[in-house]
């Protein structure tokens, strides 16, 4: 379990929030490749993996460890080209 607290980067993610954000990221595929569990790899939802990662400590652990891992890639600015997010006004 991790600790609570403003200084834990874990702090008020929730799980659907980081399991979301990896899939967006990285897409069902190459997530059941990184974390080999069926619910990745097999008729993956969002809804089957939070059930299973939240009945499942180490599945989860694996979970947050990739997402920490992945921080500086969620935060890395756009490539030019690709469609900016937001009003430009």
């Amino acid at each position: 379990m991790h600790a609570a607290g403003p200084k834990n980067p874990l702090h008020g993610i929730t799980l659907q929030m980081m399991v979301t954000q990896l899939v967006d990221h990285y897409g069902w595929e190459m997530l059941g490749r990184m974390i080999p569990i069926n619910c990745f790899n097999w008729q993956p939802s969002i809804k089957s993996s939070l059930t299973f990662l939240r009945r499942t400590q180490w599945a989860r652990d694996k979970v947050e460890a990739l997402y920490l891992d992945s921080l500086p890639d969620f935060k890395q600015p756009q490539k030019e080209g690709e469609p900016q997010t937001g009003s430009a006004e």
